[in-house]
């Protein structure tokens, strides 16, 4: 486990899946990452990469060739280096290694900084191409957050308030993750989305052409809240096990296979394509006002 801080925020980060596993605010004493607890969830902010969401049969089709993919990839699920540790900065590392080649045949080095800026936590991830052919990925992140922040409240006193009025549909996954054509509006010339402890019985819901690019976890009863910026991605997903008390905000770039999908990597919705030698960037926060 490592640490970074400010007078605002101490962060800490674990080497397995290079995942966050807290985000405390010093000034009121709360613990914004959700804890893991394994009855409803057992994870606190898993980076998704090569891919997002699941693919068809758990495979990918790359030059003709059937690859096994577990849902979401296996960054998550991977030993990164610790690359750097300074006061307020954090970097991970994962290179390719005959474990990875097998699952996934590009050269890469998979990077994931943590910083702080005053009370915002900056969440940096960087892919380098290191083999000698374009290499095709998805890339996201999944953090948690507790919600109430406080005892005495309840999950249903809260609120997502987007930055922008959306006029917006959800696009469903069926009970395997794959989408499956079906829409339904959610927000209607609307801005707030409240927090119902069965409002995620349909699992997540998937926005793949919000205007927003941030949203706002909000109380009725004070001022304090939580703000998330993905100005990088062009998918959000909202998502939490039901009754469980927290909410998941994440950033995508890619999502999960539909029924029809063909199985090739490069076809795959969202995905991202890096010729050899370059490398990709992008970035989300998460911001704590109080």
């Amino acid at each position: 486990m490592h640490q970074i801080e400010n007078e605002h925020l101490r962060v800490k980060a674990r080497n397995y899946g290079a995942e966050l596993i807290s985000i405390f605010h010093k000034k009121t004493g709360t613990e914004h990452l959700w804890q893991a607890d394994k009855n409803f969830w057992g994870w606190h902010a898993p980076i998704l990469f090569p891919i997002v969401g699941r693919t068809l049969h758990d495979q990918l089709r790359i030059n003709g060739k059937l690859y096994p993919m577990e849902k979401h990839g296996f960054a998550r699920k991977s030993d990164f280096t610790l690359l750097e540790l300074s006061g307020q900065k954090m970097v991970f590392v994962l290179r390719a290694n005959a474990e990875t080649l097998r699952l996934y045949p590009y050269r890469f080095e998979l990077l994931c900084a943590y910083s702080l800026r005053e009370n915002t936590l900056i969440q940096s991830m960087e892919v380098i191409n290191a083999g000698n052919e374009t290499m095709y990925f998805q890339i996201g992140g999944h953090p948690a957050f507790a919600v109430p922040f406080s005892s005495g409240e309840h999950y249903s006193d809260y609120y997502l308030e987007f930055e922008k009025t959306e006029h917006v549909e959800r696009h469903y996954i069926n009970a395997e993750g794959y989408f499956d054509g079906r829409k339904e509006w959610v927000l209607h010339n609307a801005a707030t989305l409240p927090l119902l402890p069965h409002m995620f019985a349909d699992d997540a819901i998937i926005f793949k052409d919000l205007k927003s690019r941030s949203v706002c976890i909000r109380c009725r009863h004070h001022s304090r809240y939580l703000r998330v910026d993905f100005h990088d991605f062009h998918y959000l997903g909202l998502w939490a096990k039901v009754n469980a008390p927290y909410v998941c905000i994440e950033p995508w770039l890619g999502c999960a296979s539909a029924i029809n999908d063909d199985g090739e990597l490069s076809n795959k919705e969202g995905v991202m394509q890096l010729p050899a030698g370059e490398r990709f960037n992008c970035k989300f926060t998460v911001s704590v006002f109080a």
